[in-house]
């Protein structure tokens, strides 16, 4: 478990402050950080500060939301191979785990930046077009398979209805 902002733990990195836009900045002039995007928030417990306050409840507080988003997890990794939308599932228990855990909020930026670039790919005008040829040019092949079959072997039922 995480305990970064736990008031004991020694050789912690203080918070870089934010500016007025919600960036963290570096210094006073407002620039932006190193390989923070406009986006993305500062990593870290998202606990309310009386919870913060208390070692006790914070750990507490970190344990009721491991096992809150561990139960959303699980509930996804069964629904795979079940009817249900089990990756967004999934990827909510990680929204659970990422508002107290910085290696959530790590995967999350991961994830985020991973899908993004897939989408613009996707609406690339060249992969756009290669992608409708391979699928109409799959079609016209199963097309031909099962007009072929159906001309050697006919169309048979397999079940018996004039009995």
């Amino acid at each position: 478990m995480d305990a970064e902002s736990d008031e004991g733990g020694g050789g912690a990195v203080p918070a870089k402050p934010l500016s007025a836009t919600g960036d963290v900045t570096g210094s006073v002039t407002g620039e932006v950080a190193e390989g923070v995007t406009k986006g993305d928030r500062e990593l870290g417990s998202r606990a309310p500060g009386f919870i913060k306050a208390s070692r006790a409840l914070h750990l507490s507080w970190q344990v009721g939301v491991f096992v809150i988003g561990l139960a959303v997890v699980i509930a996804g990794i069964i629904m795979l191979p079940l009817p249900g939308p089990g990756w967004l599932v999934i990827f909510g228990g990680m929204a659970i785990w990422a508002t107290e855990f910085v290696w959530a909020q790590l995967v999350l930026r991961w994830t985020r930046r991973k899908v993004t670039e897939a989408a613009q790919r996707a609406l690339d005008p060249k992969v756009r077009r290669r992608n409708i040829i391979l699928t109409v040019t799959g079609l016209v092949i199963i097309v031909v398979l099962v007009g072929i079959y159906a001309w050697k072997f006919g169309v048979t039922m397999p079940w018996k209805i004039h009995e």
